[in-house]
């Protein structure tokens, strides 16, 4: 399959002092939660090709997390509704790039992992943590969906050596404050040979080391509270770049950074 690559990287959060820093956290304003881009033809196809291919690779939903999945499909089909940008046909949406999609409440993560480009976890308190109850994860970049699955978020980040007790008390109080109303976002950013969107890697397993530096990939990462059941929505949409797509100024740094 040919490479699926936007062509613009709307924000390089490693030139902003507010991104840089762990955890890094902007509002989302006006509503600008989740994004059709320029590659949304290409990654819903993908999208579509891995749910019916490999659905327990990319979806999992535990039973305690059932309601707030409810939640979420109803919330991200009102939002998809305000857009104007998909058209209801009963019982099906046809999304932007013409595609119709059957709307099953009984499914309703998989269902909506083939309407939006991002991909959705669910995160629950549970005692003094959030734990992940369910996702649609199409696109991980590096970590694998059933090795996290009922799993806290110190557990989950577990084998990232930046996730330190000091950010895993700061990513907590966080997701302890944040508000219906007020959602918010980070980003990241990291250099990639290889440019395709569907990257697990189990824990233990190392990332494999670029040389070539042919691709930026970043995540725009958006933490949304579901008002009803509490759950906080870790959203994730996924940016993949020729590295010369990027102004040269904005490249040089990132590899500073990351060398």
């Amino acid at each position: 399959m040919s490479a699926v690559l936007q062509r613009h990287l709307p924000f390089a959060p490693w030139m902003d002092p507010r991104t840089l820093r762990l955890p890094g956290m902007l509002p989302v304003e006006g509503g600008d939660w989740l994004r059709i881009d320029e590659a949304f033809a290409g990654q819903m196809a993908e999208r579509d090709r891995l749910i019916a291919t490999t659905p327990g690779l990319v979806h999992a939903l535990l039973p305690r997390g059932w309601s707030a999945a409810e939640e979420l499909f109803e919330t991200v089909l009102a939002h998809l509704a305000a857009t104007g940008a998909y058209a209801d046909e009963g019982g099906a949406l046809r999304r932007p790039d013409g595609v119709a999609v059957p709307l099953d409440p009984g499914q309703p993560l998989l269902s909506l992992g083939r309407l939006v480009q991002e991909d959705l976890c669910l995160l629950e308190a549970e005692g003094s943590e959030h734990v992940l109850t369910g996702a649609i994860l199409c696109f991980p970049a590096g970590w694998t969906l059933s090795e996290k699955l009922g799993r806290p978020l110190t557990r989950i980040h577990h084998p990232v050596a930046a996730y330190d007790d000091g950010i895993a008390a700061r990513v907590q109080r966080l997701f302890d404050a944040i508000r219906p109303e007020r959602p918010m976002w980070r980003a990241n950013a990291l250099l990639y040979d290889d440019p395709a969107l569907f990257q697990p890697r189990r824990e233990g397993q190392p990332r494999p080391k670029p040389t070539a530096n042919a691709y930026v990939r970043s995540e725009r990462q958006c933490l949304l509270r579901l008002p009803r059941t509490r759950a906080v929505v870790f959203s994730i949409h996924t940016y993949v770049l020729v590295a010369g797509d990027i102004a040269p100024g904005a490249l040089a740094a990132l590899h500073a950074l990351r060398h």
